[in-house]
C-alpha cells in the first residue's frame, strides 16, 4: 500500500512539474516552441501570416470603415492551466463590453484631442482604442511597445490591455472638413451676394454714397468713351454745343416767364433809387443822371449826353455801358452786372 501511494505520488509530481515546465516554456521562454511536435513552430506562423493578410485584405477591401480587434486570438490553454496550476488568461471582451470602453471613450472626448505619444492630430490616420479607453495612434503605439519592451498603456499604466481599431478620429475629421468647405461656400456666395447689392443700391452712409456715385459716373464716362465709333474731340465739342443751346433756352424761357414791371413798380423803383442816393455808373465809374438830378449836377455836358437806364433790380448805368457789357457776356444772358438778376430796363 505505501508502494502504490509512493507511485501515486511521484507520477503526480512528475505530471505538476512537466506541465510548469510547457507552461514556462510556452507563455515565458519560447512561446512558438512546443514539446511535442518542434515543426510546428514554422506550421504556426503559416496560418498567422494568412491570418494578417486576411486582416489587411479586410481593412483595404471597399474602404469601408470596419471595427476589428487588432490582437491576435488567444493560444490554446496550457496543460498547467488545464489542470490549475497557473490561472487561466482573462477572457476577450464582448462587443457589449467593446460598446461600453468606446462609450466612455466618446464621454472623455479621446478622439477629438491629439495623441497622447506623438502629440499630433489622428486627422486619417489609423487609430487604436485600448480596453483601458484610451486612444493612440496604431503606428505611435506599436513602436511604444518596441521601444518599452512590454505591453503597458502609455496612460494608465494598465498591463495585458487589448486593441482595437476604431475610425471615430477620421470622422471627426471628414466633418470638420466638410463644415470648412461649407463654410467656405457660404462665405463666397454672401460675398458676391453683397458686391452685387453694392454695385446696386445706393448705401445711406454719405461717405459711402459719394464713392458709390463716383463709381458709377467713372463706368459711365468709360462707357461713353469705349462706345464712341468718331472721334471722341469732335464728340465731346457736339456735346458742348448742345448744352450751349440747352442753356440759352433755358434762358429764354427763364428771361419770358419774368414780368416786366407795371408803371407803379417803376415809381416804386425810381423812389428806392433815390433813397440810396446812387450818382455813379457801376461800370464805367463815371457820374450819371438818374431820377431826381439834373444835367449839370450829374456832368450831362460834360460827358456827351449819355442817357441812364434803370434797371427791374435798382441799379442804374449808362445806356452805353450796359450795352456794351449784354454785348461781351459770355453766357450770352441778361444779367445784372451788379446783383446778377434777369431784369427790365427803362430810359430816363
Amino acid at each position: 500500500m505505501a508502494t502504490r501511494k509512493d507511485g501515486k505520488a511521484s507520477s503526480k509530481l512528475v505530471i505538476t512539474s512537466v506541465a510548469l515546465q510547457d507552461h514556462i516554456r510556452r507563455n515565458l521562454l519560447e512561446p512558438d516552441f512546443l514539446l511535442s511536435d518542434p515543426l510546428l513552430k514554422f506550421r504556426s506562423k503559416a496560418p498567422s501570416r494568412r491570418r494578417g493578410n486576411q486582416m489587411h485584405a479586410q481593412r483595404t477591401d471597399h474602404l469601408e470603415e470596419r471595427e476589428y480587434v487588432l490582437d491576435p486570438p488567444p493560444p490554446p490553454p496550457t496543460l498547467a492551466q488545464r489542470i490549475g496550476l497557473v490561472a487561466p488568461p482573462p477572457d476577450r471582451l464582448s462587443e457589449d463590453q467593446w460598446s461600453q470602453v468606446k462609450t466612455r471613450s466618446l464621454q472623455q472626448r479621446e478622439s477629438e484631442q491629439p495623441c497622447s505619444i506623438c502629440r499630433e492630430a489622428f486627422c486619417l490616420q489609423p487609430q487604436v482604442l485600448l480596453s483601458c479607453s484610451h486612444v493612440f495612434h496604431k503606428a505611435c503605439l506599436q513602436a511604444f511597445e518596441r521601444f518599452s519592451g512590454r505591453k503597458c498603456c502609455p496612460m494608465c499604466r494598465r498591463e495585458q490591455y487589448e486593441t482595437r481599431v476604431i475610425h471615430d478620429a477620421a470622422r471627426l475629421f471628414r466633418n470638420q472638413c466638410a463644415a470648412r468647405i461649407q463654410a467656405f461656400w457660404r462665405g463666397y456666395v454672401a460675398r458676391k451676394w453683397y458686391r452685387n447689392i453694392q454695385g446696386s443700391v445706393c448705401p445711406k452712409d454719405k461717405r459711402l454714397r459719394h464713392k458709390f456715385y463716383e463709381a458709377k459716373l467713372q463706368e459711365l464716362n468709360e462707357s461713353f468713351v469705349r462706345h464712341c465709333q468718331t472721334n471722341t474731340e469732335a464728340f465731346l465739342s457736339d456735346i458742348d454745343r448742345l448744352l450751349s443751346s440747352s442753356r440759352r433756352v433755358f434762358q429764354q424761357l427763364e428771361r419770358k416767364y419774368v414780368s416786366e414791371p407795371q408803371e407803379d413798380d417803376w415809381e416804386r423803383i425810381r423812389s428806392q433809387v433815390n433813397q440810396r442816393g446812387t450818382g455813379d455808373c457801376a461800370i464805367c465809374l463815371t457820374a450819371l443822371c438818374g431820377p431826381g438830378l439834373t444835367a449839370e449836377a450829374a456832368g450831362f455836358s460834360l460827358h456827351g449826353g449819355r442817357r441812364s437806364v434803370l434797371l427791374s433790380c435798382s441799379h442804374l448805368f449808362h445806356q452805353c455801358c450796359l450795352d456794351a457789357f449784354e454785348a461781351f457776356t459770355v453766357t450770352g444772358r441778361a444779367a445784372c452786372p451788379l446783383c446778377r438778376s434777369t431784369y427790365h430796363k427803362r430810359l430816363i
